[in-house]
């Protein structure tokens, strides 16, 4: 079996959980390129995955992939100079930086690219990635782009690019409202009298087994949700209070937040300017 030489722009943490990913599904190591130009990082990067490091993008061989792994705002100087040719698929995970604005940093370079939005759950392999390819993109560059992303976890597929910054703030900035859910279920908890480790425990076990049952019970998780919503108990209390103070609206206005920002960051690298979030997507 011939496997895809497969090229990163960027050795940082989202990078490490691909490689990591991917040679724990076969991929051989001698198959995989990392340029990262600082010295730590790439000695790094080069000891836990065994990988050949280069400086820089530039020094990279041409590859059947290319994944741009660098932060949004690195993004142009990183890949400047880099011209790939049209039997490379150009696999973007950086957040807000728009296909057009890409082609134009890569020189006009005939090559498919296609945007995914990870998230970092990907480091424990439990990832899920939302992808966009254009229309005309080859079935093979879809396919590469889902295989890479689905070795670090779940992938699905948008038909329209803007909706990748709904992705960006559902599951890509996701995780931290889990965080943010646990720390203030823990601090709550301490508030009503429990030690601090006992209410960590309570708050972080809560959570993982309530998202483990939400991922294998087969069941909506509205469904779940009134499976432990007796009436005139407990929880009803609690739900109904947060569903009083617009729990909801809160969430989907945080959501709206995340959406206009990364749409915003978009913006301000193609150096243009476009509407906010709204309710077309």
């Amino acid at each position: 079996m011939t496997h895809d030489l497969i090229a990163f722009v960027g050795g940082g943490q989202m990078a490490g959980s691909l490689l990591g990913g991917l040679l724990a599904a076969g991929h051989p190591a001698s198959r995989l390129v990392v340029a990262e130009p600082d010295g730590a990082r790439a000695e790094a990067v080069r000891r836990e995955f065994k990988v050949e490091v280069r400086a820089g993008a530039r020094d990279l061989p041409v590859a059947d992939a290319l994944v741009l792994a660098v932060k949004p705002q690195a993004m142009r100087e990183a890949v400047a100079g880099l011209a790939p040719p049209f039997t490379t698929t150009v696999i973007s995970i950086a957040a807000g930086i728009r296909i057009d604005s890409l082609r134009g940093w890569l020189g006009s370079s005939p090559a498919p690219v296609v945007r995914s939005m990870p998230n970092t759950p990907a480091l424990l392999r439990s990832g899920v990635a939302g992808l966009y390819a254009p229309p005309g993109t080859p079935e093979l560059s879809r396919r590469r782009a889902e295989r890479i992303l689905g070795a670090v976890g779940q992938t699905c597929w948008v038909d329209d690019e803007g909706l990748l910054d709904a992705v960006t703030a559902l599951s890509g900035s996701g995780p931290a409202y889990f965080f943010l859910l646990a720390e203030a279920l823990r601090d709550a908890g301490r508030e009503l009298g429990l030690d601090a480790p006992t209410a960590k425990l309570l708050a972080e076990r809560t959570l993982v087994g309530a998202g483990r049952m939400a991922e294998s019970a087969g069941k909506d998780v509205a469904e779940l949700r009134a499976n432990v919503t007796s009436k005139g108990g407990t929880t009803e209390a609690a739900i109904g209070h947060l569903e009083s103070q617009g729990f909801r609206a809160l969430l989907l206005a945080a959501l709206r937040a995340a959406a206009n920002r990364a749409r915003q960051l978009g913006d301000e690298l193609a150096g243009n300017r476009q509407s906010t979030f709204d309710n077309r997507h």
